[in-house]
């Protein structure tokens, strides 16, 4: 057994009736490039094949009596690959609307913890033959860099695709009894005591170095950074439902280079310009466009740097989205220096804040604060700690192929948090940025009008580049 690091057992914790900690995933699939036909069955002996190293995949929670101490891994000894591998079709014509809206739903569904944290779809009946596959994996398995992991061992850089025999002689132990479970979490705590010390000198390092930070851009001059609790109130906040609804686009990730290469910013500077310009137009057309900045998270990669162990490694740090101003280069200049001060930011808190406060709360508090704070509807009633999310996870830049069919899609859809009604999550790979957008529909309705947006702000970027 294994326990779970705190940083992945938060995403337990903060976990509802109405927020779904789980990362869901859209692969689209061209079949013309596999040398055999690609079935349903097909697909799954592909997957099945690759379990040995993707063990991940077959292991199961086990909960602590009491909560005594976070929960454990165990290799599920009751895994069956037809609990997690499923197919669906389409009704005719199979558009991208029609899979969007069942994509939807699968996101609104929680997974079961009783089983390994993972769900696959085969969404079969595309119109233009294409495959999709929608994927579903709790947080507190994978970020979104191990999450990209994950698929590089279940994806190919060769359309010449052979299942491999698996080489592992899996033999999982019988479910521990929960009084051995109790007695080794007690065991943990007793062995470990100053857990909550150093998880609390942690954070007090971390702010100590955060407020320095701060001042010495104060001294020189700097102003105005993003701060969590200083975000206007839009129709993108409030008390979220279980309701998800997705879109989903691709644009060439040359647009962003060249914009990029014009502005001298970065590519991240340019997603968030391509957000503001979106959401700009989205609010407007709503009447809700407020009259300052937005302030939206964003989540940082912190892999190599943590030392927790844990499969979620990464900080944030919170950006300005200039949607007041109405020129779309004044807003990229405007983000561009947002994020130089929020990088600061950012390194100075470190990389282990989030496991460090989840040491220092017992996990029943840390988890019965989280329901009560959406039962009493708190995000109707207090200001927004962040409008938004947007993520940035950087992907292979070469063609991929699962069971021999070329990705043509593969687009990343990250959770809702209570309060927070949109989660803006891109993905780079082959030339191609991946966009995904998820929503509660009740906050946020008519998703693909803001995508519509976004795509528009891009362009009108990539040609004032040009000229």
């Amino acid at each position: 057994m294994e326990r779970i690091a705190a940083a992945d057992a938060s995403f337990l914790y903060l976990e509802s009736e109405v927020v779904h900690l789980h990362v869901t995933g859209l692969l689209l699939l061209d079949p013309a490039t596999a040398e055999r036909k690609v079935t349903y069955r097909l697909l799954r002996a592909h997957v099945n094949s690759r379990l040995d190293v993707l063990s991940v995949l077959r292991r199961r929670l086990v909960e602590v009596p009491y909560a005594i101490d976070h929960p454990e891994w165990i290799d599920d000894p009751d895994f069956d690959l037809d609990r997690h591998f499923h197919r669906h079709r389409l009704p005719r014509p199979g558009t991208d609307d029609q899979l969007a809206e069942y994509l939807g739903g699968f996101a609104s569904v929680q997974l079961d913890r009783a089983h390994p944290l993972w769900d696959f779809v085969v969404v079969e009946g595309l119109a233009d033959g294409r495959i999709a596959i929608a994927t579903k994996m709790h947080h507190c398995l994978v970020d979104g860099i191990s999450g990209v992991e994950i698929m590089a061992h279940l994806l190919d850089l060769s359309p010449r695709q052979r299942i491999r025999r698996r080489r592992d002689r899996w033999e999982p132990a019988a479910l521990p009894v929960p009084s051995a479970v109790a007695a080794g979490a007690l065991w943990n705590r007793l062995a470990t005591p100053l857990r909550p010390v150093r998880a609390a000198t942690g954070m007090a390092t971390s702010m100590i170095q955060a407020v320095g930070t701060l001042g010495g851009r104060w001294l020189r001059g700097a102003r105005g950074l993003a701060h969590p609790g200083g975000a206007p109130r839009t129709r993108l906040n409030g008390s979220i439902t279980a309701n998800r609804s997705v879109a989903f686009g691709t644009v060439p990730l040359d647009d962003l280079k060249a914009v990029r290469a014009a502005f001298a910013t970065t590519i991240n500077d340019v997603v968030l310009a391509m957000c503001t310009a979106g959401l700009r137009r989205y609010l407007t057309d709503h009447d809700t466009l407020p009259d300052r900045a937005l302030v939206c998270s964003v989540p940082v990669s912190v892999h190599g740097d943590s030392t927790q162990g844990s499969a979620n490694q990464v900080s944030n740090m919170f950006v300005h989205l200039p949607v007041h101003l109405a020129d779309p280069v004044e807003q990229l200049r405007a983000i561009h220096e947002g994020t130089e001060g929020a990088k600061e930011v950012q390194s100075a808190i470190g990389a282990n804040m989030i496991g460090d406060v989840v040491e220092l709360l017992p996990p029943p508090l840390f988890a019965w604060a989280a329901q009560q704070w959406s039962k009493a509807g708190m995000a109707d009633r207090m200001a927004p700690v962040h409008n938004l999310i947007v993520s940035n996870v950087p992907g292979p830049p070469v063609p991929l192929y699962f069971a021999g069919a070329e990705v043509v899609g593969l687009f990343p859809f990250g959770p809702l948090m209570e309060g927070t009604g949109l989660n803006i999550t891109v993905l780079s790979g082959n030339g191609r940025l991946h966009i995904g957008l998820i929503a509660c529909p009740e906050l946020v309705p008519h998703l693909d009008e803001l995508l519509d947006a976004m795509l528009d702000g891009l362009t009108s970027l990539a040609t004032l580049a040009a000229a």
